[in-house]
């Protein structure tokens, strides 16, 4: 409690109108000072103290940036099938940085299937078409 005092001394002011002096002139119980602060909302100065910017970012924003996330690739997804074969194709784009995640990895690009041999940048490496057939359930191309 003495780490983050002044930011508890601010929050119980902020939200619930109590001066942590009430607690040390015995107006303020232990147990109503801790259910208080347990319960502070998450912009709160003690929650920012604690949890950093990770404290911004609640259930809310973490599937705006999936829902996000999911369109650009989409849209990746519609550019490359579209774009001319002997033209280069679009760069894949990057997810929205999430707090806590380093901001050079990919937080949702998993190993690659086959253990990671064969990745690239981070992504798995693109199907062939005889293992897309075979997700599908169709029999394999003919070559």
């Amino acid at each position: 409690m003495t780490e983050h005092a002044e930011a508890i001394e601010a929050d119980l002011l902020r939200y619930y109108g109590v001066d942590i002096l009430d607690y040390h002139r015995g107006l303020l119980s232990a147990r109503r000072l801790r259910v208080l602060v347990q319960h502070l909302p998450r912009d709160a100065a003690l929650v920012r103290a604690v949890r950093g910017e990770a404290a911004d970012w609640g259930p809310t924003e973490h599937l705006l940036a999936v829902a996000a996330d999911e369109l650009a690739i989409g849209n990746w997804l519609f550019a490359s099938a579209h774009t001319a074969e002997s033209a280069d194709r679009p760069e894949r784009p990057q997810p929205i940085r999430r707090p806590g995640a380093d901001s050079e990895a990919d937080p949702e690009a998993g190993p690659a299937p086959d253990g990671g041999a064969d990745a690239v940048d981070g992504h798995a490496a693109a199907a062939t078409p005889e293992q897309i057939a075979a997700f599908f359930g169709a029999p394999a191309p003919r070559r």
